[in-house]
């Protein structure tokens, strides 16, 4: 049956190796590819692997036979194995070059041998899994980046503008600086606790729609990107970048916002989880000061109608309001770019936590700040008159701030002003201080456990 699979496949395997090569050989062979040496693949292999390799080639291309070249010598210098009993035993690496044609045309037996339902295996990426983590999506990369027509090049509303979607290159860079920079990025489900899917949603009568992806990888168990487009009414990009828990680090958030192409309001910051820098793993507000000295116009100051800047912003956030849109190419942009790629950086150079009170400390934080964001959140009301409360309270809630704990009285979607303090009338109290965080919701339904 192989051997009728082969021939007819209309696709000859191609000679170039490829990294579905290594893939598909450490799969089937469990080999670990070493290094490049010249043009040839140095690969180490156990013994008892390259048996199993062997007898398989031999069984089904013995032309391939000659592939794997003699050794001259063996891990850390050991004899050559023998005829003797002793050396049988021990556990020896052989160093094995290969000839990169034979291992292309290896590529194709594996592969074969690999098929499931007539269809090619396709490994699932390897996750770092920690409290927190969603549920990957069943959606490849590719997949996931297209979903719901993304990246748009026309916008659902009225404009008379020639880039009527005005932060959609800011969505696209972003995208494709996680693809190239995140080690093991994968999509992951956008709905809520209730398996609501919100990926996507629109208003056809009022020419509005909203576009969520999510994704995850080693170093963030969670990097929300949400698009909303309503012509030059209302252009919106939000995405907020949560650091895997075993890293104390703040959160990276964006919120860039258009209203009739003539009002602008940009905030871009590392958000802490604490009161005081130095409670976090890393200190950084010395290395986003630079950046933003750079940039006059992204250096305004928040106003307490929302949020309380002493709470979740730290002092070195960009923050603009501006009619010019001319500062979202010559000052945003650059200055995002930066802010991002400057987090990345601040992850990879900090150490993991030790221990799993460590983690579990850092998530308890993450609800904080979810639950302050989901009870302030001024698009509220923006969102409910276009897609429904119902629709909205879950979105907001169990997606965009997803670890939040609901409060009893449910969003406030009255007209901006004040946020409404939790379980007061509105004249009295304030936000919740920082170092209370709410109970954490039950999420054993799109949580997994730390390994």
């Amino acid at each position: 049956q192989h051997s009728k699979r082969r021939q007819d496949k209309s696709k000859a395997t191609t000679a170039k190796p490829t990294k579905r090569t290594i893939n598909c050989i450490r799969n089937f062979c469990s080999l670990s590819v070493d290094t490049k040496v010249s043009e040839q693949l140095l690969i180490i292999m156990k013994a008892q692997h390259l048996l199993v390799s062997a007898a398989v080639i031999a069984a089904q291309a013995p032309s391939l036979v000659g592939a794997f070249s003699s050794t001259s010598s063996l891990v850390g210098g050991a004899p050559a194995v023998g005829d003797s009993r002793r050396s049988r035993s021990r556990s020896i690496s052989l160093h094995q070059s290969v000839d990169t044609q034979a291992l292309s045309e290896l590529e194709g037996l594996i592969a074969d041998l690999m098929e499931v339902n007539g269809g090619p295996h396709h490994a699932s990426p390897q996750v770092v899994l920690s409290p927190g983590r969603s549920e990957p999506s069943p959606l490849s990369m590719s997949e996931a980046a297209s979903a719901h027509g993304m990246p748009w090049t026309d916008t659902i509303g009225r404009s008379d503008e020639t880039n009527p979607l005005l932060y959609m290159p800011l969505w696209e860079w972003q995208l494709d600086f996680m693809k190239s920079s995140l080690t093991n990025l994968h999509p992951i489900e956008c709905s809520t606790l209730n398996d609501l899917d919100v990926s996507y949603n629109e208003n056809k009568e009022k020419r509005a729609r909203i576009v969520n992806h999510c994704y995850a990888s080693d170093e963030y168990r969670k990097i929300r990107m949400t698009y909303y487009d309503a012509g030059d009414s209302v252009q919106v990009f939000n995405s907020v970048w949560y650091p895997d828990p075993k890293y104390n680090l703040p959160v990276l958030g964006i919120d860039l916002l258009s209203f009739n192409r003539k009002k602008y309001l940009a905030i871009v910051d590392f958000q802490p989880l604490h009161e005081d820098e130095e409670d976090h793993a890393m200190t950084y507000e010395h290395i986003l000061q630079p950046i933003k000295d750079k940039y006059d116009n992204l250096k305004g100051r928040m106003s307490s109608k929302f949020y309380d800047e002493t709470q979740f912003f730290s002092k070195e956030m960009l923050f603009a309001r501006f009619d010019d849109e001319k500062i979202v190419e010559e000052d945003l942009f650059p200055a995002f770019k930066s802010y991002v790629k400057t987090h990345l950086d601040l992850v990879k150079d900090t150490s993991p936590a030790a221990s799993s009170k460590d983690v579990e400390h850092v998530l308890d934080r993450h609800t904080a700040y979810d639950t302050y964001s989901a009870d302030r959140d001024p698009a509220a009301g923006l969102f409910a008159a276009m897609f429904g409360k119902e629709w909205s309270e879950d979105f907001i809630y169990d997606f965009l701030f997803s670890l939040s704990v609901r409060s009893e009285e449910g969003l406030d979607f009255s007209p901006p002003g004040p946020p409404r303090p939790r379980g007061v009338k509105p004249s009295a109290g304030g936000p919740p201080p920082q170092h209370a965080a709410p109970a954490a919701k039950d999420h054993s339904k799109k949580s997994m456990p730390v390994l």
